[in-house]
This record gives C-alpha cells, structure tokens and sequence, in this order.
C-alpha cells in the first residue's frame, strides 16, 4: 500500500463524484486515517464516537446515512456491530486500481492539483495500533513506545478522560468507583486489559440506556371522562 497513491486517487473520486457533501468526505478521512493507523488492514475495527469527534459530525443519524452510503457507493464495506462491547468492522476499498470502475474521464487540472498539493513523505510513529503486518511508516524506537495501560493512575485521571470525551464527570467518578471495587477485574476475574476502552463502552451503554428511557412527552391525560356529558342534557338550560 501506498498512503499517497491511496489518497490521491480517492480525492480523485471525490472530484467526479456528485453525490458526495462534505460530510461524506470529512468521514472518509476520518476512517482514512484510521485505516493508515491500522497500517492499511484488510478489515479495522472503529469506535462511532471517537470517528464522530473526528469527522465534526454531532448527529448520529447524520453518521449512520452517511456511512452506509459510502458502503452502497463502494468506498468501503461497512459491517455493523451489535455487540456493545465491539465496535463496528470496516474494510475500506482500494481506489484507483484496476478493481475500481474507471469512469473514463481525464482531468489535466485536477493532475496539476494533485501534483501541486501532493504531501511530502516524512516518517510519522504512531503510537496505537500495534498490528502485524506490513508498517507503511516509520518503525523506529516504536516499540519503546506502546503504551499498554491497564488500570488508571487515581480516580482524577478517569474524571480527565470522560471530560476530554464530552461525557459527565459524575459519570466518571461512578466508572472509577465501580472497578476500584472490583480490584479492576472483569466479571470472569480476568484483569482488565485496557480502562480506557472500558470507559469508552461505559459512556456509550450510559447513553443509550438514558435514550431508552426518555420520558414520553405524548402521554395520554391522564383526567377520565373529563369531557364526557350526560345523554339527557338539556341544552335549552342557561349555564
């Protein structure tokens, strides 16, 4: 894989595509640069609100049409997660290469501008996503710098992480207080690997179930039979 073959030849599409608002290409790039953190897997794992955060997008209808959009447009196949423990799975398309439809259309400008704004290869260490496989970027002193962090140094850095996530700080303080007293094991008395995953899933079943259980502004009044007369009313009667 080439990083920028890969995104040339996506702004390319992106140039002759008219169904694409830039919402669609704000998402992209945040799942293009997902994928270069993954080194370019054949399939990735993601986290909707992290990809959200990134892309600016605040709505989650917006995210979900547009991912599957980009899903039924062919920039990437998108599989869904149930499990709330999981994130979603995606495999981004590989553009520009004889498995793309060609759309037989050639635009001197948009080579100049490609050339013109073609980013300039400098090794970059990124320090997530340790996967095996083929590092399109630098190795160098990398593996000094994996940072596994199991539990969390005191209750102030879980508060910092859920305020840094937009999420409620009492929030934080329950999370932190609840695995304290778990000596931070799982439920099968495993230790836990990664707190900041877990708080992550935390905020999002947090969110869910408080949308499950909105109160219904639609309620039925609950007065009966307050407009109900008798049959034999006499209308000629003054009130």
């Amino acid at each position: 894989m080439n990083y920028i073959k890969l995104l040339n030849a996506a702004f390319e599409k992106f140039f002759f595509d008219d169904r694409l608002n830039p919402t669609h290409i704000s998402l992209y790039m945040a799942l293009f640069q997902e994928w270069n953190s993954c080194r370019f897997m054949d399939e990735f794992y993601v986290n909707r609100r992290d990809l959200m955060r990134c892309a600016k997008i605040g709505s989650k209808s917006t995210y979900h049409r547009c991912i599957v959009e980009l899903d039924s447009w062919q920039y990437l196949s998108y599989f869904p997660s149930n499990n709330p423990y999981k994130g979603s799975k995606i495999k981004m398309a590989i553009l520009g290469t004889s498995d793309e439809p060609d759309t037989g259309r050639y635009s001197p400008k948009l080579e100049q501008l490609a050339e013109h704004y073609r980013p300039i290869e400098e090794p970059v260490v990124y320090q997530h996503h340790p996967n095996n496989g083929q590092a399109l970027v630098s190795t160098i002193n990398n593996t000094k710098q994996v940072n596994n962090i199991k539990q969390p140094k005191g209750w102030q850095a879980v508060i910092d992480f859920f305020i840094e996530k937009g999420f409620n700080a009492d929030e934080g303080k329950k999370f932190f207080e609840h695995y304290e007293t778990r000596n931070w094991q799982t439920s099968d008395g495993n230790e836990i690997r990664d707190w900041r995953a877990l708080a992550t899933n935390w905020m999002d079943r947090t969110e869910l179930y408080a949308e499950e259980n909105k109160p219904n502004k639609k309620q039925a009044s609950q007065i009966k039979d307050n407009l109900r007369t008798s049959k034999n009313k006499d209308y000629g009667q003054p009130l």
